[in-house]
């Protein structure tokens, strides 16, 4: 990423541009170019495919950014979701299985990866934490991007990692609520109707304001383009929005269960 940034630069400098003027010629905001600059942010094709136009079509962006799925600690099926993920402007997650990874501390990270079957060696965690503490920087990172999450209760009740794990993870989430542009909501253990059983579900807004969705297996990965299904998970979320606790409520029923814990 910081390679292909640095040859972003010197072609716009070349060409004797400013980033605030190259901004406009690529459709995204002069922080995000800086950001790309820098190598502080992954590049979406429509970066990459709009910046070769603005700088003389010499092919170099494009080959350049084929080597930007090699992202050690990411599975090969998550990737194109995780770029399209370090771009949105709005992101929501629906998880019933574990915390989802933008929300979790690295004890509670680190422990999924140790119970993982075939085993993974030292260096195979390693670069996956590196990889996950990376992408939660899109968290702080990007305070323009809206954040939904609705996590069902009995993922703070198995305690994955133990008590202390489980009062460090709440304390996590309880933090990360503060900020302005993250929801967090508590699917209640009890429901009686509940439009989310088919399984975990993600959501996301590009800058072009459309919509994608991502659904997770064993071992895989569907990145869903289709308007029709997209439209009916978009559906399903927001029927699941209205079921689980407030904002408010969820907050305060985790930290009774901070309080039980402890």
């Amino acid at each position: 990423m910081k390679t292909f940034g640095a040859v972003v630069q010197a072609l716009r400098e070349h060409a004797g541009l400013s980033r605030d003027e190259f901004a406009p010629l690529v459709r995204f905001s002069k922080h995000t170019v800086a950001s790309i600059e820098l190598g502080r942010r992954m590049p979406d094709q429509a970066f990459v495919e709009r910046a070769e136009e603005a700088l003389g079509n010499t092919g170099a962006l494009r080959r350049s950014a084929r080597h930007l799925s090699r992202q050690p600690g990411l599975a090969a099926w998550f990737r194109q979701w995780a770029r399209l993920e370090a771009e949105a402007i709005s992101l929501h997650t629906y998880e019933c299985r574990l915390i989802p990874g933008l929300l979790q501390t690295e004890a509670y990270a680190r422990r999924l990866f140790a119970d993982r079957l075939p085993p993974l060696d030292d260096d195979q965690i390693e670069a996956r934490l590196a990889a996950r503490t990376e992408r939660q920087q899109l968290l702080p990172d990007r305070p323009n991007t809206a954040y939904s999450f609705i996590l069902e209760e009995h993922l703070f009740l198995r305690r994955t990692g133990g008590r202390t794990v489980t009062l460090e993870l709440i304390d996590h989430i309880l933090d990360l609520a503060d900020l302005r542009n993250i929801e967090i909501q508590v699917m209640p253990q009890v429901r009686e109707s509940h439009a989310g059983m088919d399984g975990p579900m993600r959501l996301v807004e590009t800058h072009e304001n459309r919509w994608f969705g991502y659904s997770e297996g064993q071992e895989s990965g569907q990145l869903i383009s289709d308007p029709k299904v997209v439209s009916m998970l978009k559906m399903r979320y927001a029927r699941m929005r209205s079921q689980a606790l407030s904002p408010e409520d969820s907050l305060s029923l985790l930290r009774r269960m901070r309080g039980a814990a402890a």
